[in-house]
């Protein structure tokens, strides 16, 4: 079997300051690179244990990278953080994979008492729409995932990106590393214990991976991101496939959701 696990570094137990996530190479970046590292070597022992002999590739997820390179599971094959043009890139054979997990993930961008929430950029994007509904990150991959075929069978990280991941697919396996309560403030689990549920659940996930459906959302697609304020939105305009609908706010239509989110 071959399995795809995105990485983000805001969800691990351990994490919720933005000094550990956006200012790096500092002490607090590398020991939150080391807790996400070691969450994600937990989610490939549950893998394997369900599944002996599979396929394992990580994506590291996160904007100026997430892992610790040298300290993953040697088992696994891994896609480190690209620059942003070749980001599409990352989704290019995604079909080829049987199912999808999440370990480190933070909630949408507004998400009330969630640890360093946000959609895609923490400090430009105010949210994403997807067909009129908020959006994040979790349900952004999920349904590009989904319209292949893929489903998303678990996710780690704090307990609203949890809660988040539930609302699009009710079946998914999750274990919460943290309760949020506020946007740098959280009550985490222990680090050997995050590491022993995330090894559990993501064996659960794979043994139930068959009554888990892929997530899908109804054509035709409309996607809507509007920016915080101060941000210049000339990126999106000067494409001329984002319509713009004021100062702050663009839409882009399309067929296919992967067509939607292609650069």
């Amino acid at each position: 079997m071959k399995f795809y696990i995105v990485t983000d570094l805001e969800g691990p137990a351990g994490v919720n300051l933005w000094a550990q996530t956006r200012e790096g190479p500092t002490p607090a970046n590398h020991a939150a690179k080391q807790l996400l590292t070691a969450e994600t070597n937990a989610a490939v022992d549950g893998i394997l244990e369900a599944a002996p002999g599979s396929e394992i590739v990580v994506n590291d997820g996160h904007g100026s990278g997430g892992l610790i390179f040298e300290e993953l599971h040697p088992a696994v094959k891994s896609l480190m953080h690209a620059v942003n043009e070749e980001r599409a890139n990352t989704f290019a054979d995604a079909a080829s994979y049987d199912a999808i997990l999440f370990v480190g993930q933070h909630a949408m961008a507004g998400t009330p008492n969630a640890p360093l929430c946000h959609t895609f950029s923490s400090r430009s994007i105010e949210y994403y729409k997807l067909n009129g509904q908020l959006v994040g990150e979790i349900g952004c991959i999920a349904a590009r995932f989904g319209e292949l075929g893929v489903p998303v069978i678990f996710l780690a990280g704090d307990d609203k990106a949890c809660a988040e991941a539930r609302m699009h697919i009710p079946e998914i396996v999750t274990v919460a590393t943290k309760e949020g309560l506020g946007i740098q403030r959280a009550l985490h689990l222990s680090a050997i214990t995050a590491r022993q549920h995330i090894r559990e659940g993501a064996a659960r996930a794979v043994q139930k991976m068959k009554e888990i459906k892929p997530y899908h959302i109804d054509p035709p697609y409309v996607l809507e991101i509007r920016v915080l304020e101060g941000i210049n939105i000339d990126n999106w305009a000067k494409r001329g496939d984002y319509e713009v609908v004021d100062s702050r706010t663009v839409r882009r239509r399309a067929a296919s959701i992967n067509g939607l989110f292609a650069l």
